[in-house]
C-alpha cells in the first residue's frame, strides 16, 4: 500500500492533471456552446450534471481501456481503392464520428446566425431537449477523453492516479466552464469565433481519427494537427477578431 502513495506518483499526479487541463481546452469550448442552447436557469445544471456523468464515464473507460486496450487497437474494417485506402479500429471510428458532429454542431449554428434564426429547440419537450444537451456534452467529453486517457496510460500505470487527474480535470471543468459562458453572454460576438474555433476542432479530430486509421487519399498519408498548430490557428482567428473590431469601432468614429 505505501509503494501507491510515492513521491513520483504525486509528480506524475500534477503532471498528468495539468495534461488533462491543456487537452481540455477545445473540450471545455464544447461545452460552453452546447450548454447555450438549454434555457438560461438550466445551463449551469446542464454543464454540471453533463460534466459529472462525464467524469463517472471516463474512469469507468479508463479502467475498461486498461483490460481491452487491444480491442480499440485491433482493425475493425480496411479498403483499398486507386484514391484512398485505410484500415480502421474502433478508436479511429470513435474519433472520425466525433469530429463530423463537432463540425456538423459548428456549421448548423454558424447557418443560424446568418439567417437570424432564433433557437426553438426548447418546445413542448423541454426536458427531453435539455436530456439531449447532456447526452451531447457526455458523448463529446469521452470522445475527447480518448487522448488524455491514452496518454495517462503511457505515463503510469497506476489507477488511483490516473481517476484523481481525471476528477480534478472535471471539477476544473465544471469551474471554468461556466467562466467561458458568462464571457460568451457578456461578448455575443465572441459566440462567432468559439463557432470557427469548434469547427476546427473538427478539423482537428477528422485529422487525428484519419491518423488513427492510416487513411491515405491520392497516395498522401492523413498525418494529425498537432495541439501546437491548433493553439497557433486559435490565437490567429482571435488576434483577427481583436483588430477587425478595433477597425469596425474607428470606422464607426468617423
Amino acid at each position: 500500500m505505501e509503494g501507491l502513495f510515492t513521491l513520483d506518483n504525486f509528480i506524475t499526479l500534477a503532471m498528468l492533471t495539468l495534461l488533462q487541463a491543456v487537452l481540455g481546452l477545445d473540450n471545455l469550448l464544447y461545452i460552453s456552446l452546447e450548454s447555450k442552447r438549454a434555457p438560461e436557469a438550466d445551463q449551469k445544471r446542464v454543464r454540471t450534471l453533463g460534466i459529472g456523468l462525464a467524469i463517472v464515464l471516463r474512469i469507468i473507460l479508463l479502467f475498461v481501456l486498461i483490460r481491452v486496450i487491444a480491442y480499440f487497437q485491433d482493425p475493425l474494417f480496411g479498403f483499398e481503392f486507386s484514391f484512398a485506402e485505410g484500415h480502421f479500429n474502433l478508436h479511429s471510428v470513435i474519433v472520425l464520428l466525433g469530429g463530423v458532429f463537432i463540425m456538423y454542431t459548428a456549421v448548423k449554428e454558424i447557418w443560424h446566425m446568418l439567417h437570424l434564426e432564433k433557437d426553438d429547440e426548447i418546445t413542448d419537450g423541454k426536458v427531453k431537449s435539455i436530456n439531449m444537451i447532456i447526452t451531447s456534452i457526455v458523448v463529446m467529453n469521452l470522445v475527447f477523453s480518448f487522448d488524455s486517457i491514452l496518454s495517462a496510460m503511457a505515463l503510469t500505470d497506476v489507477f488511483w492516479v490516473m481517476a484523481t487527474a481525471i476528477i480534478i480535470g472535471g471539477v476544473l471543468m465544471i469551474y471554468l466552464s461556466g467562466k467561458v459562458s458568462e464571457f460568451l453572454k457578456k461578448n455575443r460576438m465572441y459566440e462567432v469565433l468559439g463557432l470557427f474555433i469548434l469547427f476546427i476542432v473538427g478539423i482537428m479530430l477528422l485529422s487525428e481519427g484519419g491518423h488513427l486509421a492510416h487513411l491515405k487519399l491520392f497516395g498522401n498519408e492523413i498525418t494529425p494537427m498537432s495541439k501546437a498548430t491548433f493553439y497557433f490557428v486559435i490565437v490567429v482567428l482571435v488576434v483577427i477578431d481583436v483588430v477587425q473590431s478595433k477597425y469596425q469601432k474607428n470606422l464607426s468614429k468617423r
